[in-house]
């Protein structure tokens, strides 16, 4: 039977100081528009996939929501009892209810993390250039560094001219290199704001002799001033740019902010206590991840950790071990991580320490498994008419090029959509496990079993068969898996850049007394705006 709680109790809950897992359980774009604080983004069509890595510990205590609406947060709740979580509870009423109680709605992504930003250059005064300063600085041919603490992937979109590549979490490790002359200004940029505040302010925090600057409002600030972004960069700090000059540094900064520093005998035990969820960090970078790391360890980029902590950590509360192979990075990273309240610790030897844990949990086998059909069997069903094509790749992937006869549908709408279907259907996924779950929660006891397609659009495209593109459908009411506000800023919409700005300064004055206080930042620090 489906335990519900009330928002009161909820909101007591989340503030009691015991661990809790609050599993936003629609989809993306439904999630960014309108979610509480705390939420963790864990989508209904992802949810097997995804919940033993978010939350590991199956015994702890779980609240779902959903808008309230729609029965999607009851189903997540019995297919996470039928994982074995054993304390899965659904908020009545979803987010129309905890409004209704008071309580804010938050737009966008990774909450916790822009609003500690903001909240950290109200408290450290961060210095700060504007992008016509910095433009200025550019044109004059001054001595400046200017660093992108984005991962590479979001500069290759677009960066800075003469930016380099250099993530949050391995500024530490890298700046030294990158920036050898201790006169030479740097300047840190992102997208928006906070994780060129976040930057600048970790080299600050560091004793960094040089000038630090965050760019003002980042690459978006520097669009709406209308300077040229470059784009396709692949300029990056090199694979050889570790230093640990700064590991002392680092170290002291840890101990300032009350970081522990615990023995891999210490961690065995923790992950022993039944009573705790434990997250084993490895901070560094993918490569390095995967040429080798400890057993049980879970990939956490450290500039991401900071910044997206939410895609890697589904449980407030919960103790979180960060490990390096340099002494650099992974205190400095948990030095804001315990200012943003977390129960951050570093592991004593890093990568040489010896730890080895119980390999995470890997996510279960749907069953039964679906059989498929290769690309050109099916091109030969659809010209019979006899199969129904169903399309479960991300909205905006259909929009970009799907087999001609497919309709594209998600999860939590699967089974109403396909509900006057009589034909044989057919999925095309990029995840043979996100189709095969999708089926068998939503498409059991159908006369005939749902098939799918082998290698999915790769091998559609591969056998040199045709594809469309509709770039207006699905219509933009129906992607529920796409948040436009975010994504639009990108797109040369100024108006969406100017909103996204606003939206990520007005964070703070929309925390409660509360949720403001979890935050553990000084009372005072830093130096003025330059």
């Amino acid at each position: 039977m489906t335990s519900f709680i009330d928002p009161k109790t909820l909101k007591s809950w989340l503030h009691d100081g015991g661990e809790i897992a609050l599993l936003d359980v629609r989809e993306h774009g439904q999630y960014g528009e309108a979610h509480l604080f705390y939420g963790i983004p864990l989508p209904f069509s992802r949810l097997e996939l995804d919940a033993p890595r978010l939350v590991p510990r199956r015994s702890v205590r779980v609240v779902v929501y959903d808008d309230g609406d729609y029965d999607v947060a009851e189903r997540a709740a019995r297919r996470l009892a039928a994982l074995g979580y054993t304390g899965a509870h659904v908020l009545q009423g979803g987010t129309r209810a905890w409004k209704a109680a008071g309580h804010a709605l938050f737009a966008g992504v990774n909450l916790p993390s822009k609003t500690f930003g903001e909240l950290a250059e109200e408290v450290y005064h961060t210095p700060r250039v504007s992008a016509d300063q910095l433009a200025e600085m550019l044109a004059r041919k001054e001595k400046v560094a200017v660093l992108d603490g984005r991962p590479v992937s979001e500069f290759h979109k677009m960066n800075i001219p003469t930016a380099t590549c250099c993530p949050n979490g391995e500024l530490a490790y890298r700046v030294r290199r990158l920036v050898p002359d201790t006169t030479t200004p740097i300047v840190i940029n992102c997208a928006g704001r906070t994780r060129s505040i976040i930057g600048a302010q970790t080299l600050i925090n560091l004793g960094l002799p040089n000038p630090v600057y965050a760019l003002e409002n980042g690459t978006q600030g520097w669009y709406l001033n209308d300077h040229a972004l470059e784009h396709g960069g692949t300029r990056r700090y090199a694979a050889d740019s570790g230093n640990t000059d700064l590991r002392p540094a680092a170290k002291a900064l840890a101990e300032r902010f009350g970081v522990p520093t615990v023995s891999a005998q210490t961690v065995r035990q923790w992950a022993g206590d039944a009573s705790r969820s434990l997250f084993l960090c490895d901070v560094r970078t993918p490569e390095e991840f995967a040429a080798g790391t400890l057993t049980g360890a879970q990939h956490t980029p450290g500039g991401q950790l900071m910044q997206a902590g939410d895609q890697y950590v589904g449980v407030r509360g919960a103790r979180l071990v960060l490990f390096d192979n340099d002494g650099v990075r992974a205190p400095t990273i948990a030095h804001w991580l315990r200012q943003m309240g977390h129960e951050a610790s570093v592991l004593e030897g890093g990568l040489a320490s010896g730890l080895s844990l119980a390999p995470a949990a890997a996510p279960p086998e749907p069953a039964p498994a679906l059989s498929t059909i290769d690309a050109q069997a099916l091109s030969a069903r659809l010209a019979q008419g006899d199969v129904a094509l169903i399309d479960l790749r991300p909205s905006m992937q259909f929009r970009v090029g799907h087999i001609p006869e497919a309709r594209w549908s998600i999860r939590p709408r699967l089974a109403n959509d396909m509900k006057n279907e009589t034909r044989q259907l057919v999925l095309v996924a990029d995840d043979d496990a996100l189709a095969a779950w999708a089926a068998a929660s939503e498409l059991a006891g159908l006369s005939r079993a749902p098939l799918q397609l082998a290698g999915g659009m790769a091998a559609w495209r591969g056998a040199g068969l045709p594809v469309e593109a509709t770039p207006a459908l699905p219509a933009d009411a129906d992607c529920i898996d796409y948040l436009f506000f975010v994504h639009d800023r990108h797109d040369g919409n100024k108006e969406a850049a100017r909103r996204y700005l606003a939206w990520e300064t007005g964070l703070v004055a929309q925390l409660d007394a509360q949720e403001r206080s979890a935050f553990r930042l000084p009372a005072a620090s830093g130096s003025p705006h330059a």
